[in-house]
């Protein structure tokens, strides 16, 4: 059945594949986009035209109540991705992390409340789990805030599913693993490692290359949020979504640099370390429940969907269009 869905984020990484998913599955969709004087719509300014002119653009800021109830209104159903996301940038701004990822939870599982919305899907991370205590990490994991982003996202959880458990606001809590793909920023390692070799450089800059991560390429990430919106048995519950494959960062420049005909070489730059007991040193997604409760799995899982993935990826971003808009030769907080 056809939605009126508000989409928080909609001018980002994400959020803008998730918009576009959404309207050409025939929904009607209003974009929740950072307001900027230039009228800029994020990623969302690339979209086809077919689906610029099928949105509704609202333009505001996730930490204004009035704002987001405003936007809230006549909704159906709200898929909550504005936050902050930026590790390394938490670091020194961690107010403004607090600001926009949980009061801007807040404001949303509020006005959710008052406006008797039928379903909100607030997006979580991988990264509230820490480094695995064990492997794959499922839900019950214990969570670890070893960043401020980290701690924050943990408190907007918590503050989502409060309202379910308080109110009977109806909320679920989706939990990506390491999104990828075309569009995202250059401060998340595979843009910082194909921006890097597609600009001709064979001697690329990384942080610490021996953690793990468990890489979930964007339409599947997509399909996961749209599966916990349409599945009446997501509500009140977390769910992660991963590929169920861990490889490490130094494998990963591998592989991109095997896709990309380049023989590479790694140096370590002092900058893009993480605080030592802030790095996150292994993540691996346990990804029953998902297939189990909602129906999902991914498509792009194991070695062989991370290398199509990867490909894609860098098909997008070796683009000269694409890769224009990326400074390689900066590192990206």
């Amino acid at each position: 059945m056809t939605k009126k869905i508000l989409v928080t984020g909609a001018d980002g990484f994400i959020g803008s594949h998730l918009t576009e998913e959404l309207v050409r599955q025939g929904h009607d969709v209003r974009a929740f986009v950072f307001y900027n004087s230039f009228n800029s719509w994020g990623w969302l300014d690339q979209s086809t035209k077919e689906i610029k002119e099928s949105l509704d653009i609202f333009s505001g800021d996730i930490r204004d109540p009035f704002g987001v109830k405003e936007a809230m209104k006549g909704c159906t159903h709200v898929l909550h991705l504005a936050s902050l996301i930026a590790i390394p940038y938490s670091y020194h701004s961690p107010a403004t992390y607090i600001d926009t990822n949980v009061n801007g939870t807040l404001n949303i599982v509020q006005a959710a409340r008052e406006l008797g919305v039928d379903k909100v899907v607030h997006t979580s991370t991988s990264e509230v789990y820490g480094t695995a205590q064990y492997v794959p990490i499922d839900e019950n994991h214990p969570l670890q805030g070893q960043s401020p982003y980290s701690a924050s996202k943990i408190g907007a959880d918590q503050m989502a599913l409060s309202f379910y458990r308080s109110f009977d606001t109806p909320v679920s809590v989706i939990r990506p693993f390491n999104t990828y793909g075309p569009r995202q920023s250059a401060r998340a390692v595979i843009p910082t490692i194909i921006s890097q070799l597609a600009n001709g450089q064979t001697t690329i800059k990384l942080g610490a290359i021996s953690p793990t991560r468990d890489f979930n390429y964007v339409q599947d990430t997509v399909s996961g949020f749209i599966s916990v919106m349409n599945s009446e048995k997501s509500l009140g519950e977390v769910i992660n979504v991963g590929s169920n494959y861990e490889v490490s960062i130094g494998e990963t420049a591998e592989m991109i640099a095997d896709i990309m005909g380049v023989n590479l070489t790694i140096e370590t730059d002092e900058q893009r370390l993480r605080p030592e007991k802030s790095e996150v040193n292994r993540l691996w997604a346990e990804n029953k429940k998902a297939k189990e409760l909602i129906g999902w799995q991914p498509q792009y899982g194991g070695k062989d969907g991370f290398r199509r993935g990867l490909e894609e990826t860098i098909e997008w971003f070796t683009n000269p269009k694409n890769l224009s808009q990326y400074k390689a030769d900066v590192y990206n907080i």
